[in-house]
């Protein structure tokens, strides 16, 4: 397959699924549910970083933090008393337990106490020549647990360049905040990440089409795989590459292709 006809499938394929429709059945759709800005970026963080599993699983499990929060979670974070805190010892999702969503919490408070968006934890650390999202990744990870008392079993949880992970929830999450919400799906609520830094979730979806179209050589799924990937999809949208997720996702899930 040429370039032109690669980029043609993907343009296509991408048109077909990025759209609201998909939202309802999606971990996205739990931020949709907010108008407020740091609501919805509290709501998005937590569903991406709950998001492994079943989707109605994952939408579930954000349903009942945010339910914690009484729904106003920027709200909770600056207002909340100890006791407040009690629901959320015994939650779990997966492997993502009370001592995790405590921290998560302690985290945000201390940020949201002194920054008026969560978008300053992640572009404090890259500067507008980054060619990508590297390094606030790497930045936002060691600010996160840039606390003491931070537990070690919450790392993770946060996912970082520096252990040759993928990143793929945090990948997503700056997605959701960065791209624009033309098409009703993701939010474009910051503005100091440029979309041509953005780097592809890498998920097995993702990874299984990419492969298949010659967009992906590396067999593992981890940093460098997400920066081989994101390179090849900058020469078919050198202005926003990671545009090309909903494509490589839909194509596998739904099987559009023979793969």
């Amino acid at each position: 397959m040429s370039e032109s006809e690669l980029k043609y499938l993907l343009d296509e394929a991408t048109e077909r699924y990025e759209n609201s429709e998909f939202i309802a059945e999606d971990p996205i759709g739990v931020p949709h549910g907010f108008d407020k800005k740091q609501d919805i970026e509290i709501a998005a963080f937590f569903a991406a970083i709950l998001a492994w599993g079943q989707r109605q699983t994952i939408i579930k499990k954000c349903q009942e933090l945010l339910n914690f929060m009484d729904y106003a979670p920027h709200d909770f974070l600056l207002l909340h008393t100890p006791q407040d805190l009690k629901p959320f010892e015994n939650f779990k999702h997966r492997t993502f337990n009370g001592t995790d969503a405590l921290y998560f919490i302690d985290f945000l408070s201390r940020h949201y106490q002194s920054h008026e968006s969560l978008e300053t934890a992640f572009t404090q650390h890259i500067q507008p020549k980054d060619i990508t999202i590297e390094n606030a990744l790497i930045g936002f990870e060691k600010y996160f647990f840039n606390a003491d008392y931070a537990p070690s079993r919450t790392q993770k949880h946060v996912a970082t360049p520096m252990r040759k992970s993928a990143c793929k929830r945090l990948c997503m999450f700056l997605r959701w905040m960065v791209r624009s919400p033309a098409k009703g799906v993701d939010f474009g609520i910051w503005k100091n990440i440029q979309t041509s830094q953005l780097c592809c979730p890498l998920d097995v979806h993702v990874a299984r089409s990419a492969r298949h179209l010659g967009l992906l050589k590396r067999k593992q799924n981890d940093w460098k795989a997400v920066l081989e990937l994101t390179q090849a999809l900058q020469k078919l949208d050198a202005k926003d590459p990671v545009k090309y997720d909903f494509a490589l996702f839909g194509i596998s899930l739904h099987r559009d292709i023979k793969l």
